[in-house]
C-alpha cells in the first residue's frame, strides 16, 4: 500500500542510508556539473577556502534526492511539489564520506483548492557517519489522501 498524507504526521519520520560517496563520484559530477577547481583538483582544492577536494553542494542535492526518493518517495502516493523553500550547506561533502538522511515532518495540511491532496513539509538532514550535517532543507510535497472526505 502507498504512503499517504495519512501517513505523515508531525515529528520525526525516519533515517535513511548510508550512502557512500567515492572521491570519482564527487570528480564525475563536478566535471559534468559543477567543474570549479575544489571540486576536480586535490591541490586546487587544498589550497581552497575548504582545504581539500570536496564535492559540490549541487552533488549533495541530487545524492538528498536519491535517497528520499529510494527512502519513501517511491512508496508514497507523491504529485510531485511546488518547489524548494531552503537548502542550506553546512560543512563540506568529502571523498568516502557515509551519508545518511534524517527526515522530519515540519508541518501538514490539506490542499483548499484540491481538498483530495495535502501539502506535507518536511525537513531534510544530510549528515555523514561522524554526525556531521552537512545540509539542511525544507520542501514541500503534494500528497494524495488516502480519505479525503474525512479531512
Amino acid at each position: 500500500m502507498l504512503l499517504t498524507f495519512e501517513d505523515f504526521p508531525p515529528g520525526p519520520f525516519g533515517s535513511f542510508g548510508p550512502r557512500r560517496v567515492s572521491r570519482d563520484e564527487i570528480i564525475a559530477f563536478a566535471a559534468e556539473f559543477d567543474p570549479q577547481p575544489m571540486h576536480l583538483d586535490d591541490e586546487a582544492a587544498r589550497h581552497s577556502m575548504l582545504g581539500g577536494l570536496s564535492g559540490s553542494g549541487w552533488h549533495l542535492c541530487a545524492l538528498m534526492m536519491r535517497m528520499m526518493v529510494d527512502g519513501f518517495l517511491l512508496r508514497s502516493d507523491t504529485l510531485g511539489s511546488p518547489g524548494v523553500e531552503e537548502v542550506r550547506w553546512l560543512s563540506p561533502l568529502r571523498p568516502d564520506d557515509e551519508l545518511t538522511l534524517d527526515v522530519e515532518v515540519k508541518h501538514s495540511r490539506v490542499s483548499q483548492s484540491r481538498p483530495e491532496t495535502g501539502i506535507v513539509t518536511f525537513g531534510f538532514r544530510v549528515r555523514n557517519a561522524a554526525g556531521q550535517p552537512l545540509l539542511q532543507a525544507v520542501c514541500p510535497i503534494i500528497m494524495k489522501l488516502r480519505h479525503p472526505q474525512s479531512a
